[in-house]
């Protein structure tokens, strides 16, 4: 679970912060998700940090689980509701993920807390993600960039107020990252056939 400060203040125009339940959300979640994308092959890695055991901090178990139902065939998921990776088992999956994949480009995905204007905000933007830091814990950052959902309020009894988080929040959220993500890899797929159909012409002309 990560901690918004006040540096993170929504700005109107601001594309790397979108409110969940936006009707457009999805798309401008996989908008803002393919501009912070490689352009190289480099293997794509979400790491979905949280917990089951705490409402606030499912968010992102919740999101890697919809995730693994989609069945993504470009990125690589880990980390959901069977199979959380958390404060325990963090640093023994990263090293793992690191040792399976060559040079991956990996992306960050927790709960966190902000102010009350912001909760229900989805940030998407470079730089990893710091797990822990809400509640005090020095946790290894995680991800070439984040994604990140304010589920709750900060400032008192961190660790009370994300158990009493509600899961209707969060599962809301959830679903609007997830297609989002899910968008975004069905566009990768499609601009990857058109390339290689214009080059199989190219080919054969």
């Amino acid at each position: 679970m990560n901690l918004k400060s006040k540096l993170f203040d929504l700005q109107k125009d601001d594309l790397s912060r979108i409110p969940y339940d936006r009707e457009d959300a999805r798309k401008s979640i996989s908008v803002r998700l393919a501009s912070l994308l490689p352009a190289s092959n480099r293997p794509i890695v979400f790491i979905c940090i949280g917990t089951d055991r705490s409402t606030g901090d499912s968010l992102g178990p919740l999101i890697g689980t919809k995730l693994h139902e989609k069945g993504m065939s470009l990125f690589h998921v880990y980390g959901t509701l069977d199979e959380p990776i958390h404060a325990v088992n963090l640093i023994e999956k990263v090293n793992m993920i690191q040792n399976t994949f060559n040079n991956p480009f990996i992306i960050g995905i927790d709960a966190c807390l902000g102010r009350l204007k912001n909760v229900g905000i989805v940030t998407i933007d470079e730089g990893p993600v710091k797990p822990g830091a809400g509640v005090n814990k020095e946790l290894i950052p995680i991800g070439d960039i984040h994604i990140t959902g304010i589920v709750n309020v900060s400032g008192f009894m961190e660790f009370f107020v994300l158990q009493n988080t509600r899961l209707s929040l969060v599962m809301k959220m959830a679903n609007s990252i997830a297609e989002g993500i899910a968008e975004t890899e069905k566009h990768i797929l499609r601009r990857r056939e058109i390339v290689n159909l214009a080059n199989h012409d190219t080919l054969t002309n």
